[in-house]
Parts: C-alpha cells; structure tokens; sequence
C-alpha cells in the first residue's frame, strides 16, 4: 500500500527538529531508521501529516569510549555498532546482538535510537540496554534530561519519552567480564520467540556480578534481578542456572501469538537463558 500524503521536513539540528514536532504536535513523528515507522503508515496503522527525518542531524550520530565510559549517538546504525572496533573491544556484547538483528539491509538502515526508543517489546536492543545498566538523553522543549533503560518502557510502544522529547544519545559503563546475547528466531529478519542477554563478572571462581534481561516475553522487555542474584556466589553450575531461570520466569509474561502459545515461550525462555547463562559464564 501507499503511505497516505504527508510532509517531509529533513531539520538540520535537534532543536529544529523539536520546533517541527511543538509545532504540528500529534501529526508529527520523527523517523530514524523507518522499519517500524514506514510500514506502519504503508498499511494506513499511522497516518501523520508530517515526519521529521533525523538523518542530517549530525550530533545524533557517532561512538565515542573515553575510559570506561561509552555513548552511542541515537542515530548510529546497527551496522555501525557491529563495524566499530573500539565499541567491540570494550562492549562485544553489542556486536553480538546487533549481528542477529534482522538481515543487513536492515542493519545498515537500521538505528539504535530508534530500535530503543519505539517501545516495541521484541526488539533487541532494549533489553540488552537494561542489561548493560544505560542511560538514555532526552531533549525537549523543557531541555535535557536522563532515563536510566530500566524506568524508560511503561507499556508496549509507551515509554517515558514524551511526544516532543527526541532521544539523542545512550551512555553505559563498559561491562567486564564475561558476556552472551541468546536469540531464537523463527527465520532470519524475524524478532525473537525469547532472547537474553547475560553479563557475569567472577573472581575465584565464583560469581560476583550478574546482570540479565530477556526480549519479548512481555509487553515491555524484562530486567530480572531476581535471577542475577540467583547466581551470585555460585559457579554457574546446574542448581544454580536452573534457580535463575525459575526467578526469570516468574518475571516474565509471554502473550499467544503466531510464534507460540504461552507455554512453548516459557520452555524457549529457560533454554535461552540457560544457553547465555553458560557462554557468558564460559568468557568471565
């Protein structure tokens, strides 16, 4: 189908894009990479009279590690994340995930701000941002301001951002020790049935840190703190996955769907986390 008209402003800096957006309020929608957004109004899902495209926004684009601290520019690719060689030392984690992310097309299109910022329960990386502890930067009418992942989803597709807010960069510390981005997809460019993202730190053997998140297993992606601390002290061995993935799943609240009754998503969910639980415990 064809999208219905609509008009297209291509701003050059952030707060021309937010006057766009104050000025034509709920008709207004900004565009990063435009897989969720463009079919949306192919199928007439969303019909808007205006859409701000951020691609000529340099500020919203770029990696930067300066010591243990990384940011990501909203406007970065998925094939950037996966190219950047910096980003992959300090954070292979991304490279991992970003790798299963859909095909490359999509991936050299396809935004890490818009991934994140959509709401969408399967996609991948807000989970993997609730895992890695980021943060996210708003800028609005009002100015600045900072989410922290964890507080940014509400709903499916309701997050904190408010409507004339534009999310321009995400910060995290760089993780240690070991890492692992699970993913079971029905075909390659489908979203996830489950996905989880694990990062363990250890020393003697035993687990110190641990961090753990799963995508699409609820209307908003789920960081379990229940079963990271299900594995701290212990070597990851069988009773203490098997505590974590009890604890996951009493966090979790998967929907029927073309992907599988609720059931079959609970039993994918453990396997999936099982499987991170032992790489990421394999690489600390």
């Amino acid at each position: 189908m064809i999208p219905a008209a609509f008009e297209y402003h291509r701003p050059a800096d952030v707060q021309a894009a937010i006057r766009v957006l104050q000025d034509h309020g709920d008709e207004a929608r900004v565009l990063a990479g435009g897989h969720s957004l463009i079919p949306m109004m192919k199928l007439r899902m969303a019909e808007l009279g205006h859409l701000v495209d951020l691609q000529d926004i340099a500020e919203l684009k770029g990696i930067s590690v300066e010591g243990a601290t990384v940011s990501i520019g909203a406007m970065t690719t998925q094939q950037e994340l996966i190219a950047h060689e910096e980003l992959a030392r300090v954070a292979p984690i991304l490279r991992e995930a970003a790798l299963q992310i859909a095909d490359p097309q999509v991936r050299y299109m396809g935004t890490v701000g818009g991934n994140v910022a959509n709401g969408d329960p399967g996609n991948d990386m807000p989970g993997l941002m609730q895992c890695l502890g980021a943060t996210y930067t708003l800028v609005g009418p009002g100015g600045t301001r900072e989410v922290a992942a964890r507080d940014f989803y509400e709903a499916a597709y309701m997050t904190d951002r408010e409507d004339e807010e534009i999310l321009t960069r995400i910060t995290f510390t760089a993780p240690t020790g070991g890492y692992a981005y699970e993913k079971q997809k029905r075909k390659i460019g489908d979203y996830a049935t489950a996905a989880a993202a694990v990062l363990i730190a250890a020393e003697g053997g035993k687990v110190t840190r641990a961090s753990i998140a799963m995508t699409n297993l609820s209307d908003v992606p789920v960081h379990s703190g229940a079963a990271a601390e299900a594995l701290i002290g212990t070597n990851c061995d069988e009773e203490a996955t098997t505590a974590a993935i009890a604890a996951m799943l009493d966090d979790i609240e998967p929907t029927e769907d073309n992907r599988g009754p609720v059931e079959f998503k609970r039993h994918v969910a453990g396997v999936i986390l099982a499987r991170a639980i032992q790489r990421a415990w394999s690489r600390a």
